[in-house]
């Protein structure tokens, strides 16, 4: 995917119109003929075009509907980060692996939150409670934010936003190489601006409309460019064949794109494939041509913590393997975990 998303149905709730965003949006996809609708609640958006599941799926992903969060208590994020903070949810990319696609289960289209003053005033009152500890909040939890950014700056001034705090960091993370509007951006050190990577047959397989490699390596060197700490997450780390030569060659091209003073603050964090049994239902429903393997002969059976187990690799050197790799080309780097 080189052009940036552009939605072909957009609902709005009509409270949404009374944000200046929200008019702004609506001002723009009028003038552009993009067909638009309205619904009651952007949780609750039927009668979506289709004959059929697959087509309904396809046509959902290409569906933005905007509308006003109204939750503004944040969820508890991974170790990395306090807290979730809620921009959007859902994702243009039909990445076959995607856990998204379980945990959003019928609501697969994308939806973006007007009221970003609300949401911003909630993460300094939780800043508030934790000073002067530093809270780190991530944008990225539900929703590939960068995906839709060129449309809304909602990104643009959460980092601004945090960037003039006294004890709030934000961190994201994307598989799309829209940045250059965040370049300037006044972050003043305070967000993590990560990629998703992998080797390319990864993204050629499984990451269909998204960024491909190069495309992301590039935008990484920009934003490290910009003065941005950088980190990568390397997810799904998956077999295939010629596995070991794919992420090697990942590693390298990392190495040749990012500048020197890139290479003293990065972070790295790598995931391996693994599935549930409800996730490989959906995947072959939602994917049905997919080559992704889900195969549970294959794999060893890991207790979840909430009852629901996933089937992980059985190779114990895969570790071994992206570590070397890492310690190879960025012995300054940090490894924040290995799942």
């Amino acid at each position: 995917m080189n052009k940036p998303f552009t939605p072909k149905l957009i609902y709005f709730e009509p409270d949404a119109l009374n944000y200046p965003l929200g008019r702004g949006l609506f001002e723009k996809f009028e003038k552009d003929n993009v067909e638009i609708r309205y619904t009651t609640s952007h949780n609750q958006v039927r009668n979506l075009p289709g004959e059929n599941d697959f087509q309904q799926y396809r046509v959902a992903k290409s569906t933005l509907v905007v509308g006003i969060r109204k939750t503004l208590k944040f969820d508890t994020s991974k170790p990395s980060a306090e807290y979730a903070i809620p921009f959007a949810t859902g994702c243009m990319g039909h990445c076959h692996y995607c856990y998204l696609q379980t945990t959003m289960g019928n609501k697969p289209y994308i939806r973006m939150y007007v009221n970003v003053d609300e949401i911003l005033d909630a993460a300094d009152k939780y800043m508030a409670e934790r000073a002067p500890e530093l809270t780190r909040f991530e944008a990225s939890c539900t929703s590939d934010i960068v995906g839709i950014d060129h449309l809304t700056h909602t990104l643009k001034r959460a980092i601004e936003h945090f960037g003039e705090s006294q004890y709030g960091k934000s961190r994201f993370v994307t598989k799309f190489h829209h940045v250059d509007h965040l370049l300037d951006a006044k972050h003043n050190g305070k967000t993590r601006f990560r990629f998703s990577v992998n080797a390319d047959y990864v993204i050629k397989y499984f990451e269909p409309g998204t960024s491909p490699l190069a495309k992301r390596i590039e935008a990484a060197g920009k934003v490290a460019r910009a003065g941005y700490p950088l980190g990568f997450i390397v997810a799904p780390i998956y077999l295939h064949e010629g596995w070991q030569e794919g992420y090697y060659h990942m590693f390298e091209r990392l190495e040749g794109e990012l500048p020197p003073e890139a290479k003293k603050d990065l972070t790295f964090e790598f995931i391996q494939h693994r599935f549930t049994k409800p996730a490989k239902r959906v995947i072959e429903k939602n994917y049905p041509m997919t080559k992704l393997e889900l195969d549970e002969e294959k794999r060893r059976y890991k207790w979840g913590k909430y009852g629901i187990g996933k089937y992980i690799y059985q190779k114990d050197d895969i570790k071994s393997h992206l570590y070397a790799y890492m310690e190879k080309f960025f012995p300054e780097a940090k490894l924040e975990y290995f799942t």
